[in-house]
C-alpha cells in the first residue's frame, strides 16, 4: 500500500470514528487539516482520549511525516564512566564520588580500544554519555573525539549531553559559545538528547537540582543548531511530574524547533524505579506509555521523528509502539549500555542484530530502513528474507564487548 493510499485509509477510519467525545471533534480536525494543536488540546488529548482515538491520529500524523517506514541504525555506546558528581534522585546508574569504587572509570586507551573493537563492522555510529568527574574535562573530549575521527573518519560521533557539557564548560572558564565551538572542532557530529529530564524548574529542584537548568540546556541545544550542528531530545516521564509540566516541556522544545529546526527525534523516556530514591514511585502503565509516544508525535508537529527507545521498552512494546506515531527504534546498540538495564528495564542485555530489528520491525507490519544518524537512508530492508535455518550472507552480527 503506497503512502497517500494508507493516508487515505487512515484518514476514513478517523472520520468516521463515531465514538469519538464531542470535546475532542474539535482536536481531531487540527489532526486531519494537518494543523498545530494547542497546550489545551494535548490536555484533552492526555485526559479525556480514548487509547484507540490517540493511536489513529498519531499513526496519521506519523503516515504523513515517513511513510510506513520505521528507521534503525547499527551503532554501539561507550560509557566512560558512572561515578558522577552529581546526585539525581531518578537516577539508577551512578555512583558518588566516595563510592567509585563501586563503579567503572575508562581510560581514554580503554575508550579507544572499545571503538577499535569495531574495526571491520559496518556500525555507523559511536554514541558517548557518562557520569560527570573532574579528570573528564574538556581538553580530555576534545583529544578523545580527535583520536576517534583519525582512528575511523566516517565514524558518526554522537557525544555528550548538556549536563556534562555545562560542567567542563565552566571547569575550563570558557562561555557556552567558545566551548561549543571547541567541541564541533574536535570531531563530533550530533548531539544526543539526554539530560533534558523535565524542564520545569520546581520538579526540577526535586529531582534533579545540582545539574544545568532546563534553559542552559535548552541554551546549548540552541547554540549547537546555529553552529549548523543537528541533536536530539528526551523527556523523562511517569514520576512525580504533572500532565502539564510533560506539556510544558514540550511546548518549550518546539519553540526552539520554530526557532532553530536542529532537533531531528524526540525521544519519550520512561522512568523505572528500581535501586534509586525515587524507588516508592509506581512506575507508569502500557496504556501511559502508549498515549505519552501518541500525543507528543501529535503535538510535536515540526519534529521529523518519535524514537522509542527499545532497551527501555522491551522488544514487544517498541513494536506496539510503533501504532502510537513512533517511527524510529534506535539502533542494533549492543551489551556496552548499561542506563537502563542498571535501572529495571526490561532488556537487562539490551543487544539486537540487524536480523532482529528487522524481523521486529516487519512483524509490526513496518518497512525496515537502516539510516545513519542524521536519517540519510542507507538501505530498505523490506525486500531481503533472512534464511530461517541459514545465516543471511549479508549480516555481520556485532562482537560482544567482554
Amino acid at each position: 500500500m503506497t503512502q497517500s493510499n494508507t493516508e487515505a485509509t487512515l484518514l476514513a477510519a478517523l472520520m468516521k470514528d463515531e465514538s469519538v467525545p464531542q470535546e475532542l471533534k474539535a482536536v481531531q480536525q487540527k489532526v486531519v487539516d494537518g494543523a498545530r494543536i494547542s497546550d489545551e488540546d494535548a490536555m484533552l488529548l492526555f485526559e479525556k482520549a480514548p487509547l484507540s482515538l490517540l493511536s489513529m491520529m498519531a499513526d496519521l500524523v506519523r503516515t504523513r511525516k515517513n511513510g510506513n517506514k520505521t528507521f534503525f541504525n547499527r551503532n554501539f555506546h561507550i560509557e566512560p564512566t558512572n561515578v558522577c558528581i552529581y546526585t539525581c534522585k531518578f537516577c539508577s546508574y551512578s555512583r558518588l564520588i566516595k563510592h567509585r569504587g563501586d563503579g567503572w572509570e575508562y581510560t581514554m586507551e580503554d575508550m579507544l580500544n572499545i571503538v577499535k573493537k569495531y574495526d571491520g563492522q559496518p556500525v555507523t555510529e559511536v554514541h558517548i554519555v557518562g557520569g560527570v568527574l573532574p579528570q573528564y574535562d574538556l581538553d580530555f573530549y576534545c583529544e578523545l573525539f580527535r583520536k576517534i575521527k583519525e582512528h575511523r573518519p566516517e565514524l558518526h560521533i554522537k557525544a555528550l549531553t548538556p549536563v556534562e557539557y555545562h560542567y567542563i564548560f565552566k571547569k575550563a572558564k570558557v562561555t557556552y559559545e567558545e566551548g561549543v565551538r571547541r567541541i564541533v572542532e574536535s570531531g563530533v557530529d550530533s548531539l544526543p538528547g539526554g539530560g533534558a529530564e523535565i524542564f520545569d524548574p520546581e520538579i526540577r529542584e526535586q529531582i534533579c537540582a545540582d545539574k544545568c537548568t532546563g534553559d542552559q540546556w535548552l541554551r546549548i541545544h540552541e547554540l549547537w543548531h546555529e553552529a549548523g550542528k543537528r541533536s536530539n531530545a528526551t523527556i523523562l516521564y511517569g514520576h512525580i511530574e504533572k500532565y502539564s509540566h510533560r506539556i510544558d516541556h514540550m511546548r518549550r522544545l518546539r519553540e526552539l524547533q520554530d526557532k532553530t529546526g536542529g532537533f531531528q527525534t524526540f525521544i519519550p523516556l520512561k522512568f523505572r524505579n528500581k535501586d534509586n530514591e525515587m524507588a516508592y514511585l509506581t512506575e507508569t502503565t502500557v496504556v501511559e506509555d502508549m498515549k505519552m509516544y501518541a500525543v507528543s508525535r501529535i503535538y510535536l508537529d515540526n519534529f521529523d521523528h518519535i524514537k522509542a527507545y527499545w532497551p527501555m521498552l522491551g522488544r514487544h512494546m517498541a513494536q506496539v509502539s510503533m501504532s502510537f506515531g513512533v517511527d524510529d527504534l534506535d539502533g542494533t546498540i549492543d551489551d556496552t549500555t548499561k542506563i537502563y538495564s542498571m535501572a529495571g528495564s526490561e532488556e537487562q542485555n539490551p543487544a539486537m542484530s540487524t536480523y532482529d530489528l528487522v524481523t521486529l520491525i516487519k512483524n509490526a507490519g513496518r518497512i525496515p530502513v537502516e539510516r545513519d544518524t542524521l536519517y540519510h537512508e542507507l538501505k530498505d530492508w523490506s525486500e531481503d528474507a533472512f534464511a530461517e535455518d541459514t545465516e543471511y550472507k549479508g549480516y555481520i552480527p556485532l562482537p560482544t564487548l567482554n
